[in-house]
């Protein structure tokens, strides 16, 4: 950047005759950044020898190795002063109590020793913990994030693995997966006692899929010696293993972040993707994720440290032996606003904002609502040029619930006034998250009449018909309709009849699959037709769950709108749409 501009003035302070605002900052960033440096005893050159990376980064981890030696022996000097004070208390209210001859002697020399020595001399510096061990490896230990992460495929394959200290045996997976096949065994187990005395009706046992046995392995797991916490993201499951108790969520929140990122670097999270960029997925793993802690984790930040695999960009590196990973720090890393990188700029300004939801609802047997909730998130696409500040604000705010938000968004303007403010990343991120729980506010879009029936006796069969039609939609078609239904283990075919749409059924794992489309209300779909039982085999006990999967675009089953987006900080005007979707989570009818 040009020295004449006011950023640069600025940061270096080269304004002259500049006074500071009233009740403003008396400290600019630089100055504490200069601070730092001074305490780290690194040159004053500083700013010119950050642009060497690799040299950069040695010396930021040799200093900050000497300040944590000091902030240790600090923290040990105060604990044995803080020990010593307990002991003192402690003799004296012995002598307070008035022992008898010599015992109190006795007891001041035994509750000095304890004071003394048996107390661990290496604490841990983090303000909300204080323990202490004896040795600096069991506080490394305790202190330390995520040790390893292993990525897995459907059937068990650790096709990929990084180590961030010692590495961990891969047998650590082996508690996981056997927590799968314990959930299989449930599973089988459940599916086979619908067919009992119906000879070969366990078929449909093996019927669940491996995905679905994923998502039903508790995400945490305790073993003798680690903790495994895991995520599924489509196929491959991403498990982190740590040696000492972690805070779960944040673990499970990273191991998503990474799935996102390698989805937005590949355009998908397969193990085919990651196996061709495997070198490229290394790269982002060691910035991600520094000595276990989480560091840089904004796809802007990652994709100027590590620029995307492209066919141009791998035959060079192929014929010059370079690699994506950048020589200069992100210029988002050196200012306030590291979510977003400096000197952006475009043709035309646009910032889209997408409004989806999801219903998930359990619907009985008279069509009762047993629980409904929604599931939302606003997702963004702002290619505004410079350093704009935007503020988004709702019609009706405090129907959001559970809120959870991007690193952006300025939290105490939210609760004071319920608008976003925010100063956005360079393309494509996600503002916010929400949840509506409150069942007087969620809607059912969808209406299923339904008629399930099995007939006693060897050879009989059975009737089902179902009729969808909208309810509660605000007047909008309802598209990309389809319903699936898991049908007893004695059936074995189906002859129905739709009068919209496809149908299929799978013998094997029992799923009758109606693809009806767009739901037209003048003339609601109907499928309907006759069961085939296996011969022999008892009435089933059960009627099948129906789920109902669906889409109605421009429609916010929550009832939020968008009320306006404002700028600041920029003189042009954008172009802004906002678009909003409902979608079916887990909709699921019991018949």
């Amino acid at each position: 950047m040009p020295s004449h501009r006011m950023p640069k003035q600025l940061l270096f302070g080269q304004i002259e005759g500049a006074k500071r605002a009233r009740h403003g900052l008396e400290k600019r960033w630089s100055d504490v950044v200069q601070e730092d440096v001074e305490l780290s005893g690194l040159a004053d050159d500083w700013y010119q020898r950050c642009q060497d990376r690799p040299q950069w980064r040695r010396l930021v981890k040799d200093a900050t190795g000497q300040l944590e030696a000091v902030a240790l022996q600090q923290q040990r000097r105060a604990e044995e002063r803080r020990s010593q004070q307990r002991a003192e208390r402690r003799v004296a209210k012995a002598q307070q109590v008035g022992t008898v001859g010599g015992t109190g002697g006795a007891s001041a020399s035994h509750l000095g020793h304890l004071g003394q020595s048996t107390r661990g001399t290496w604490v841990c510096p983090v303000t909300s913990c204080q323990r202490a061990f004896d040795t600096s490896r069991g506080l490394k230990t305790s202190v330390a994030m995520i040790h390893s992460l292993f990525l897995l495929n459907p059937a068990g394959d650790v096709f990929l693995e990084k180590h961030w200290q010692s590495p961990v045996s891969r047998s650590v997976c082996d508690y996981w997966l056997e927590a799968k096949e314990r959930a299989a065994g449930r599973a089988s187990a459940h599916s086979a006692g619908g067919s009992a005395g119906g000879g070969g009706g366990g078929g449909g046992g093996g019927s669940a899929s491996a995905s679905c046995l994923a998502e039903a392995v508790a995400p945490v797991l305790a073993t003798p010696h680690h903790y495994v916490l895991s995520a599924l993201r489509g196929k491959v499951s991403l498990l982190a293993v740590t040696r000492s108790e972690a805070p779960p969520l944040f673990i499970i929140e990273f191991l998503h972040r990474v799935a996102d990122t390698l989805q937005d670097y590949f355009g998908e999270c397969t193990e085919a993707a990651i196996r061709e960029n495997c070198v490229v997925v290394y790269e982002l793993l060691e910035e991600m994720l520094d000595n276990g802690f989480p560091l840089a984790t904004e796809a802007n930040i990652l994709k100027e440290l590590i620029k995307p695999p492209t066919i141009l960009r791998s035959v060079v590196n192929s014929i010059t032996g370079s690699t994506n990973v950048g020589d200069t720090l992100p210029s988002g890393q050196l200012s306030n606003v590291p979510w977003r990188r400096t000197g952006v700029r475009y043709t035309n300004n646009e910032a889209y904002f997408d409004v989806i939801e999801e219903v998930d609802a359990i619907i009985d047997r008279s069509g009762s609502t047993v629980t409904a909730e929604i599931q939302g998130v606003i997702d963004a696409c702002v290619k505004l040029t410079g350093m704009p500040d935007l503020t988004l604000s709702f019609m009706n705010p405090r129907l959001l619930d559970d809120v959870s938000f991007h690193p952006c968004v300025r939290f105490k303007r939210w609760e004071s006034e319920r608008v976003l403010s925010f100063i956005p990343p360079d393309g494509n991120f996600r503002l916010i998250s929400y949840h509506v729980s409150s069942q007087s506010l969620v809607s059912v879009p969808v209406c299923v009449r339904h008629s399930v029936s099995f007939r006693e006796g060897g050879g009989g069969g059975g009737r089902l018909e179902l009729t969808l039609g909208p309810r509660h939609s605000g007047g909008k078609t309802l598209e990309a309709v389809v319903v699936t239904a898991t049908l007893p283990p004695p059936v074995l075919a189906v002859a129905l009849t739709a009068t919209q749409g496809t149908h299929a059924f799978d013998p094997v794992s029992k799923v009758l699959t109606w693809d009806i489309g767009k739901i037209n209300p003048q003339k609601l779909p109907t499928i309907k037709g006759s069961l085939t039982l296996q011969s022999g085999a008892p009435k089933p006990e059960e009627n099948p769950v129906i789920n109902v999967h669906f889409k109605i675009q421009q429609f916010a089953i929550s009832g939020l709108k968008v009320n306006r987006l404002d700028l600041y900080g920029e003189k042009y005007k954008p172009f802004k749409g906002v678009k909003y979707l409902t979608k079916a989570g887990r909709f699921q009818v019991r018949t």
